[in-house]
């Protein structure tokens, strides 16, 4: 479970929930009974149950603690029992949660165990005596304004039991035999559910591994905005990184909090007067928004969402055009507003209206989450079988941390030998996996002309080189790459590290099967030549045509050793093709 700090703030519209239910009980009475099989039932369902520990040392730092965990749960179960009200740390606990029920999306459910609901109510007979003792404390006080700062104390905690007594609750009386686990029942199976509808939450991936922790600075940023704000955040990283399931993730964690809320998916694969309508349609819960045209949407979004505090997630963005039909400005949302937006290209953030508050990089997937992501998706299990582990590595290692490559090769490795596992891993070096590239591809489609061909050049040619030096022998191309460079970092197709191109193997092995593909076994057909066999194919058989636009031969020229002599390879296939008189497109080098 990722914790955070909770907001600051009075309002629950900038705090997000971390727990569904908090426990306050007497342990003496009721942890290794009811209490402790209430918490099992909600755990085995699924429900993030806090309890304190047993015999937990008591100081502010554990109350703060506690205070905080009262804060972050939307239910808050009050287990009254006989020795409930002699615990000033019971009734301190009940104080607060009485203060938090009046938030939005609060619920308090008390339960009466084995005490009347009148005798809380009024203080008398079971707990009387409790009260008598905590009484007699502040007259034994002899400090004029600690025992005023006790009585006031004990003021709270009479009207928090005289209030948490008139709400509606379950009685279980000591004679109710049997009756406990039937209880128990109904609370997890029918009171929990219906406070906490599961029918709001988004489908999360099947193995959400390391989700959580990928977007705690996130959660925790959300938390911290301020109630009177409208708070704006960005996601953007390569496709198949796991934008969509963290903005998932990140509504499921705080949707709670808004009355007022809409998850649009996949908005670049959408009409935008489809997402119009959604959006409309599930603030206004209309069910056909009268809605015509882009303009005429914008009018109804303004109007009804700058009265409200909602929730937005605006998920792969590809147009700013987009963002402005939908978000177009900070004053189109009521105060408390959180609006997040995921997409591939970073500068499109920087193109809305407005502004960004924050902006995220989602990063890859660590060696650790990586083996358990595939190894759930490859064995059902954390952990591969034995005898895979090192064949696990190798697919792990060849996904470089890409959640949708580790989910869709696990997925064709279940129940393969491993002589198939070690086959499979041949073929993808030549064969990339088509659910893999598909996706990846739809970055590069989205490319204009001279930014496809500066991609390919640094994907075949340019890895580890100099940035500026790479921009200068291209811009010589007349491909504008000084520019273009810039625009393939901000869609994460390529990477600048001290000023070194680079890029993801997957992104490389695409860029690979975009030139190949359409004569797969004819390297002498393709664009650009850079690999060594292939290169040495082609340079030695002449087989090179005028489709060939660059070609790269590291190390000195190989000889090829005929019958009676050595031949070195010749440059004649190309002496008339227009596109090697470049720099670039000939790469001979001593490295």
């Amino acid at each position: 479970m990722v914790t955070h700090e909770a907001s600051s703030s009075s309002s629950s519209k900038s705090k997000l929930w971390n727990y569904d239910v908090f426990l306050s009980f007497s342990g003496v009475d009721t942890r290794s009974g009811f209490t402790g099989h209430l918490h099992a039932a909600l755990t085995d369902r699924g429900y993030q149950a806090y309890i304190d520990e047993d015999d937990l040392e008591r100081g502010e730092e554990i109350k703060e603690e506690l205070f905080r965990a009262i804060k972050e749960a939307r239910i808050s179960i009050i287990v009254f029992s006989k020795s409930y009200a002699d615990s000033s740390w019971c009734l301190d606990e009940l104080v607060k949660i009485m203060e938090c029920r009046y938030k939005p999306g609060r619920h308090v459910l008390p339960i009466f165990y084995h005490v009347d609901p009148s005798h809380v109510r009024k203080q008398n007979e079971d707990l009387a005596q409790a009260f008598q003792k905590h009484e007699e404390g502040i007259r034994e006080e002899k400090d004029d304004k600690e025992r005023e700062t006790r009585q006031e104390r004990v003021k709270q905690w009479r009207k928090a039991l005289t209030e948490a007594a008139n709400l509606s609750g379950q009685h279980l009386q000591i004679t109710d035999k049997g009756r406990e686990a039937k209880l128990i029942r109904e609370i997890v199976d029918k009171i929990i559910p219906n406070w906490l509808p599961i029918a709001e939450e988004l489908q999360m991936a099947k193995h959400p591994v390391g989700i959580y922790t990928r977007i705690q600075d996130i959660i925790t940023y959300l938390s911290n905005a301020g109630s009177d704000v409208v708070c704006m955040v960005g996601i953007w990283g390569m496709g198949g990184l796991g934008k969509t399931t963290a903005a998932k993730a990140i509504y499921n964690k705080i949707h709670h909090e808004f009355q007022f809320k809409s998850f649009l998916d996949n908005v670049s694969e959408k009409d935008l007067v489809v997402s119009q309508k959604k959006l409309v349609s599930d603030i206004l819960k209309q069910t056909k928004p009268e809605i015509t045209s882009v303009d005429e949407g914008i009018s109804p979004i303004k109007n009804h969402l700058q009265r409200r505090s909602v929730l937005v997630i605006i998920d792969n963005v590809d147009r700013v055009e987009q963002l402005n039909a939908i978000a177009g400005n900070r004053d189109w949302f009521g105060p408390g507003s959180r609006i997040i937006i995921t997409t591939q290209d970073e500068r499109l953030l920087k193109q809305v209206n407005m502004k960004m508050d924050k902006t995220y990089p989602l990063k890859e997937m660590n060696d650790e989450e990586a083996l358990k992501l595939f190894s759930w998706h490859a064995f059902g299990n954390s952990w591969p079988k034995e005898g895979y582990l090192e064949l696990s590595k190798e697919v792990v290692s060849y996904c470089g941390g890409l959640p949708l490559a580790l989910e869709v090769l696990g997925g064709s490795m279940i129940e393969r030998t491993p002589t198939e596992w070690k086959n499979q891993l041949e073929k993808l070096k030549k064969f990339p996996e088509e659910g893999i590239m598909k996706p990846l591809r739809v970055s590069f489609e989205r490319l204009d002309p001279a930014q496809k061909d500066i991609f390919l050049d640094i994907s075949c040619f340019f890895i580890g080189w100099d940035k500026d030096r790479v921009a200068k022998i291209l811009d010589g191309c007349e491909f504008f790459a000084t520019v273009g460079i810039s625009d393939l970092r901000e869609r994460c197709l390529v990477t600048v590290e001290h000023n070194r191109l680079n890029m993801h193997d997957l992104l490389r092995e695409m860029a690979k099967l975009i030139i190949s593909e359409k004569f797969p076994r004819h390297p002498g057909k393709w664009s650009r030549l850079w690999n060594h066999q292939e290169v040495t194919k082609v340079l030695g058989d002449n087989s090179g045509t005028e489709e060939v636009e660059g070609l790269a031969l590291y190390g000195p020229p190989p000889r090829v050793q005929s019958s009676n002599k050595s031949s070195c390879f010749s440059t004649e296939a190309f002496a008339n093709n227009p596109f090697l008189t470049h720099e670039y497109n000939l790469l001979l080098t001593g490295n």
